[in-house]
């Protein structure tokens, strides 16, 4: 059985460092939740604003990290969960992003919706070396209306 239980900022990077494929621990956040199966930690999502500039209205929220250990329905599980938890925060509405060759099969199942291609192929300037980690290719934005 899931079950979704708070987590802080700090532990949730840890596991995120542990068993994320391709993004490194984030930088803040606003809140952070789990995911559990019975005792074991089995994922995290962390939230926060919106990187992108035009998206940082003040009720937009960005699910930075959704991040599990491959437990079967774990990170439908935390997508439902945030968007709950900002439904009830006030949010109109909630982003986050997958890499092109993901096929988004829990963000579908959660009734996200694709808003196409986002992003760059890599960052530029100063950050670029710190989060070269992340592969060459292309995001899609994928959006929760409240």
């Amino acid at each position: 059985m899931l079950t979704i239980r708070p987590i802080h900022l700090k532990e949730a990077n840890a596991f995120v460092k542990n068993y994320h494929r391709h993004n490194l621990p984030t930088v803040g956040g606003k809140f952070a939740i789990s995911c559990y199966e019975n005792d074991r930690l089995c994922g995290v999502a962390i939230c926060g604003r919106p990187t992108a500039r035009k998206l940082d209205d003040g009720v937009t929220l960005e699910i930075y990290r959704n991040c599990t250990d491959g437990t079967r329905n774990a990170c439908s599980k935390l997508y439902g969960a945030c968007v709950r938890i900002a439904k009830n925060m006030g949010y109109k509405k909630v982003v986050t992003y997958i890499l092109e060759s993901e096929n988004g099969a829990s963000v579908k199942a959660s009734n996200f919706v694709n808003e196409g291609k986002a992003g760059a192929l890599a960052q530029t300037g100063a950050r670029q070396q710190k989060y070269r980690v992340a592969p060459m290719e292309y995001k899609k934005r994928y959006t929760y209306y409240l």
